[in-house]
């Protein structure tokens, strides 16, 4: 691995351990996120300038008005997407450790810089991801294929409608904040699957968990959050 893979100084694996300890304090429990969170190089995914700031818990810009999300919000919503047991959500919230599953199709709406895709194709089997801005699917492609990931298609469309051709899929994430949850998505979901999603304004937003039950569609508050806005458009 070339020492722009590896990192060095503020990106070095030793700066990255110390972001899996804080996240580890910050009550991410599942062991497989947090070594994926550990070994992605989230440096790759912005600008060179920005790069000494990869490893810190925050969200960094990544041009065109979009995001780098914070690593926190990145394992989180990884280790609540992935449970893999119907109470996955409330067993990550009450610090016990859901497992991440390894064969599940992923629809990712907001591929953005493609940090979340590479964590996602880390745990999953296939991953589809959906990005409405060019440059960022463009840079995103070019990261996730240096990286030597395979298992994902990335699309350049309006998010809101899902990518329908592949569904249905196991889970789905959402990384803007909508008005509400777009249908098209709850559509898209399959039986027993999982839709994380920030629903709301820029003045509130609260991330749901919502399953796909046999009794019907069960929504789940996690916690408030604050993410850019879902755009329908392209651009």
């Amino acid at each position: 691995m070339t020492t722009r893979l590896s990192g060095i100084g503020m990106t070095s694996a030793r700066t990255r351990e110390r972001l899996v300890q804080r996240l580890r304090e910050t009550g991410i429990r599942d062991a497989a996120v947090l070594e994926v969170i550990g070994r992605v190089p989230r440096h790759l995914f912005m600008d060179e300038a920005l790069a000494s700031r990869a490893y810190e818990d925050t969200a960094l810009p990544i041009g065109h008005g979009q995001t780098i999300s914070q690593p926190y919000m990145v394992a989180r919503m990884t280790e609540l997407l992935l449970a893999d047991d119907a109470q996955g959500c409330a067993s990550a919230a009450e610090g016990r450790t859901p497992r991440a599953a390894g064969a599940r199709r992923v629809l990712e709406i907001g591929t953005g810089s493609g940090y979340q895709t590479a964590v996602l194709c880390a745990l999953t089997q296939e991953v589809f991801s959906v990005e409405r801005i060019e440059p960022l699917h463009k840079r995103a492609r070019r990261c996730l294929q240096e990286l030597g990931y395979r298992n994902f298609r990335l699309k350049l469309s309006d998010g809101s409608d899902g990518w329908p051709e592949y569904g249905p899929y196991d889970a789905i994430l959402v990384t803007a904040a909508a008005a509400d949850v777009p249908a098209a998505l709850l559509a898209q979901l399959a039986p027993g699957g999982r839709l994380l999603i920030p629903v709301g304004n820029s003045a509130r937003q609260e991330l749901l968990s919502i399953r796909q039950t046999a009794e019907g569609v069960v929504r789940e508050h996690v916690e408030l959050v604050n993410f850019v806005p879902l755009v329908q458009d392209v651009s």
